[in-house]
């Protein structure tokens, strides 16, 4: 399977980020978003971080032009059709997804591969509403995708195996490294995190320690980059949420509960980062913790 053009449905966070490494990489890039200032977002924000890495001689500016040029935008869904592979990028909730891919059907190739980038949802489920589950699979990319190295590769119990040795290819020609997961809720990496991180909330929660001080009990006695509770923010915490509800529900283990705590910071819409306010508060100069 010859893949050189590449439809992405979803402008955001995650969407922008693997329109940014497919364009460096050679590909024709068609991204899709309901909303033309997503989209006008996202083109300024591939523009700044490709910027960033032309500073630090990472590419040449000539280099950084002809992928810019790569990129095209579209508010139509069915003009994704003629893509040999694509990939859907939009919120983690599996009604909006099985949407998304029972909307593209008409559209589509047959040869084409569709994938999706769900951090936690059933690859079998979202592959058995469309007419093509042997070409389907997940296709999870990490946030920042332009500087994480791994991508998860899950197959749905149809996926054939031309389908997962040409995404297999694609992430060695993007330079990252693939992970095979089974089709299990949340797959590994956040079968692994997201209780970490929920554990992180319940320990704020029960009273153990404050925001400061189970972020600094991480970074420094575990070696973490981040704080779990900084990470949280910045993965979202309305994300961290789902895939909470995922574990819990798919599982039926009650170690997988989602803490009432990151519930209820949810339904105050404080999000992280995206918002400007969760477990830190980004509104001023330095970010600081709600509690």
């Amino acid at each position: 399977m010859s893949i050189q053009s590449v439809g992405i449905v979803g402008a955001g966070q995650m969407g922008n980020g693997i329109a940014h490494v497919f364009a460096l990489s050679g590909y024709d890039v068609l991204l899709n978003d309901i909303s033309e200032d997503a989209l006008n977002r996202a083109l300024s924000l591939i523009d700044k971080n490709m910027e960033r890495q032309v500073q630090r001689e990472k590419i040449t500016a000539e280099y950084k032009a002809a992928s810019l040029a790569r990129i095209r935008t579209t508010t139509k869904l069915a003009e994704l059709g003629p893509s040999d592979l694509i990939i859907e990028a939009a919120t983690e909730r599996e009604m909006v997804k099985q949407a998304i891919f029972e909307d593209l059907l008409p559209h589509l190739k047959p040869e084409t591969i569709l994938t999706s980038n769900t951090s936690s949802i059933s690859i079998t489920r979202l592959a058995s509403r469309t007419d093509r589950p042997e070409k389907f699979m997940g296709f999870h990319f990490m946030n920042p995708v332009p500087v994480m190295q791994l991508v998860e590769l899950i197959r749905g119990i149809a996926t054939d195996e031309p389908t997962y040795k040409a995404l297999h290819l694609v992430v060695e020609k993007l330079g990252k490294t693939a992970a095979s997961a089974e089709d299990f809720p949340a797959f590994i990496v956040n079968r692994i995190l997201i209780p970490m991180i929920n554990e992180a909330v319940y320990t704020l929660y029960e009273g153990v320690g404050n925001v400061q001080s189970i972020d600094m009990a991480l970074k420094l006695g575990a070696n973490h980059p981040m704080g779990p509770l900084e990470l949280a923010d910045f993965i979202g915490l309305d994300t961290c949420l789902a895939i909470m509800n995922v574990l819990y529900d798919g599982l039926a283990d009650t170690k997988y509960r989602p803490c009432p705590l990151l519930t209820k910071y949810v339904e105050a819409g404080w999000l992280g980062r995206k918002t400007q306010r969760g477990f830190y508060d980004y509104r001023g100069d330095t970010p600081v913790p709600t509690r």
